[in-house]
């Protein structure tokens, strides 16, 4: 949505690009978008004659950023799966009659792979952002007004949903600091390396809510920016998405006067949080 606000190209998208380096997260991700983007007027209005050669990296390079950031998630699924069906007690007594003293349940495994889940959530929020900051900044917007508003100068907009964004992302890149370095010995130094992985999983949680507030403000700022791109049409896809955050239960309405987004960035983030925004079905 924010790519077809800023007017940007769906060329970095080329299933030629992404077969080069194929990464399972990176090939998704593009394919995806181009799903979302499909018979786009948008993209037509601009297709000749655009004086720009690359756009940003924050929408160029969508795909890798957020292809990796799909794989960490896989990966830490993956993690915690083995986990949830291994014997993790001590001792283990085996089938022989045997008793055997071990370590499997050093949580290790989990505690680093959490922690590789908040770094990668955290990257989620961040490139999040710079596409809040490219919206609302019209040195950066590519014809949109300053702040997303019909009255620039006299209104603030969305002024205060990116400052908004970039204090959650700055909190989540404090917390996305491992914690499953941070060993402490306890217990008279018997237990002398451990994995603070109760640390990595509340400030992973944290991240987590944070990342869909910052989800949330891209999808305000963005559908925004469509609106001052009418009568001209998004990809289908993206259209889809438009209409199920303008209507039905979500129903946030586009800006005109200023008013407080909080209630606006709520409702969006319940939806982003429940999954509500799948569009592979036109909306109701």
């Amino acid at each position: 949505m924010t790519l077809e606000a800023l007017r940007g190209t769906p060329t970095p998208l080329d299933p030629r690009i992404h077969q080069a380096r194929p990464h399972p997260g990176q090939q998704r991700a593009a394919a995806l978008m181009r799903e979302l983007l499909a018979d786009s007027e948008i993209r037509e209005s601009h297709r000749h004659n655009d004086p720009r050669v690359q756009d940003a990296y924050s929408l160029r390079c969508t795909p890798q950023v957020l292809g990796a950031v799909a794989d960490a998630i896989a990966f830490a699924e993956q993690v915690v799966a083995i986990e949830l069906n291994a014997s993790t007690d001590n001792p283990l007594v085996f089938p022989e009659g045997e008793v055997l003293s071990g370590g499997n349940f050093h949580g290790q495994p989990v505690a680093q792979a959490i922690d590789f889940l908040a770094i990668g959530l955290t990257t989620l929020q961040a490139i999040a952002e710079r596409r809040v900051e490219r919206l609302v900044n019209p040195e950066l917007s590519q014809g949109l007004p300053a702040f997303l508003t019909g009255e620039p100068g006299l209104s603030s907009g969305y002024m205060m949903v990116q400052i908004t964004a970039a204090a959650l992302v700055a909190e989540s890149r404090t917390l996305a600091h491992p914690a499953s370095i941070g060993s402490i010995p306890t217990d008279a130094n018997q237990e002398d390396f451990v994995p603070m992985g109760m640390a990595a999983v509340a400030k992973a949680r944290r991240i987590l809510l944070n990342g869909q507030r910052v989800v949330a403000a891209e999808l305000l700022c963005a559908a925004q920016g469509l609106e001052f791109l009418a009568p001209l049409r998004p990809g289908a896809g993206v259209e889809r998405i438009y209409h199920r955050l303008r209507d039905g239960a979500v129903g946030v309405v586009p800006l005109g006067p200023d008013r407080p987004p909080s209630a606006d960035l709520a409702r969006l983030t319940t939806t982003v949080a429940e999954g509500l925004l799948d569009p592979g079905e036109p909306a109701a």
